[in-house]
């Protein structure tokens, strides 16, 4: 019986994780974008059609969802806009002979098979979105300076909710390192909002070097019960 409350409480709590995820946005591109990653700004410039290539030279062509939790979640997170004002820029662009619309698909499904076979494509889709065919876009934050140097590393431990269902995982967090070498924020990009919870307890504990003004990272952490 015991065995059975708690499997159950596991799936409730996974199913909570899969809503949260639905609501969470990550980056795409068809194989022909060279970069692994690029900084919030360049991506902001793409989907604003200030500029349609990257600062490596390779051509773009942003695509968007309709409407969705993944599309207001990229609209806030990276575009720091919403859907109407976006629309109204566009239809702005277009009149005055600027830019056209892009394009723009209803189903992560659709952007997905839509960039795969598109040269140069980017675009978003929910986190837990099946992606093959393209490549996923590490977002990097923006005014990086030089690589700070992690003095202190603690390991997260693996959520014990998770235990019974033996899931693997990986969590990204946007860190931003105080002058004197302390985590002062963590903001959850992406991941098991259960296995988030752990990845963030045990970053707040790294230290890094000092350096002269604070420091934005990514940081990836993977989750396997068996190590």
């Amino acid at each position: 019986m015991k065995s059975l409350t708690a499997l159950l409480v596991v799936a409730t709590l996974l199913l909570v994780a899969a809503h949260a995820l639905a609501g969470e946005a990550k980056v795409i591109a068809n194989s022909t974008v060279k970069a692994n990653a690029i900084s919030a700004d360049e991506l902001k410039r793409v989907f604003l059609l200030q500029t349609n290539s990257l600062k490596d030279g390779t051509p773009v062509e942003p695509v968007l969802r309709k409407s969705g939790e993944a599309h207001k979640a990229f609209l806030k997170n990276f575009l720091d806009i919403n859907d109407e004002a976006l629309q109204a820029y566009y239809r702005t662009l277009v009149f005055t002979g600027r830019g056209s619309m892009p394009t723009a698909l209803g189903s992560d499904e659709e952007c997905v098979a839509y960039i795969a076979k598109t040269r140069g494509a980017i675009g978003y889709v929910s986190s837990d979105a099946a992606t093959e065919g393209v490549k996923t876009i590490e977002v990097m934050p923006s005014g990086n300076r030089a690589e700070r140097t992690l003095l202190t590393r603690v390991e997260p431990k693996y959520p014990e909710v998770l235990v019974p269902l033996h899931l693997t995982g990986t969590v990204r967090l946007a860190v931003t390192i105080s002058p004197k070498g302390s985590v002062e924020d963590i903001h959850v990009l992406g991941g098991n909002p259960f296995m988030a919870e752990s990845a963030i307890a045990a970053v707040k504990q790294w230290v890094y070097a000092a350096g002269g003004s604070r420091f934005k990272t990514v940081i990836s952490l993977s989750f396997d019960p068996d190590r």
